[in-house]
């Protein structure tokens, strides 16, 4: 239970600061900036990772514990309280949103600047680079492991800083699908859910195929 309490917690802060970041700099015309908006990102996600990585893995992202169940370092019997436990802190973020700011439309949703495919190809390269270095410090030297907040939170920043004005750059299932539910934007939501699930999964592949060929060296 203390696991599922703080995938709990630690998606809460990241939806509730990350989306609350980009509803605010709406809010005040662009006071936060999309950079304000990016590093908020980065931030939330390094600050809970150091805070519950170690009674969690902080995964905080379905499209994360799915690909680490399909690389064979996560249990299939905790899968769906995982899931949940993120569905249960994102909608409660996106709630906690909806009424404190009621009037904003989109409360940080995910939404494609152009085309549909352009989003999909632009968030499954996302996730896979994301994805590519959480399961190289979460399963790398105990070294590596003590950098894992400053790495991912530092992917997650400069992803969002450069692909954030085209896709959102969400890179997490859960996060597009939280806010667009709240707020009715349920438009390209297909996007959301299966480009993060295959930029994971491939990201686990190439990991396994690196590892394999460290191993046989």
């Amino acid at each position: 239970m203390r696991k599922y309490i703080a995938e709990i917690i630690g998606t809460f802060a990241m939806i509730f600061c990350g989306t609350g970041a980009m509803i605010i700099d709406q809010q005040t015309g662009g006071v936060i900036s999309h950079a304000g908006v990016a590093a908020t990102w980065g931030l939330i996600v390094a600050a809970m990772i150091y805070t519950v990585g170690d009674i969690s893995g902080a995964h905080l992202n379905p499209a994360v514990t799915i690909a680490f169940w399909v690389g064979k370092v996560f249990p299939t019997k905790e899968i769906i309280p995982y899931i949940l436990s993120q569905g249960i802190g994102a909608f409660l973020a996106s709630f906690t949103l909806r009424y404190l700011f009621p009037g904003n439309d989109t409360l940080g949703a995910s939404l494609p600047a152009g085309s549909a495919m352009q989003s999909f190809v632009l968030e499954l390269i996302l996730t896979f680079l994301l994805m590519f270095t959480i399961i190289h410090v979460a399963k790398g030297s105990k070294e590596q492991g003590m950098f894992a907040g400053i790495a991912i939170g530092s992917v997650v920043l400069l992803e969002a800083m450069f692909a954030g004005p085209i896709s959102g750059a969400s890179m997490n299932p859960i996060r597009s699908i939280s806010p667009a539910v709240v707020s009715g934007h349920l438009e390209h939501l297909w996007v959301y859910l299966t480009a993060p699930v295959l930029g994971a999964i491939l990201a686990v592949a190439a990991w396994n195929v690196l590892k394999e060929k460290d191993s046989k060296k």
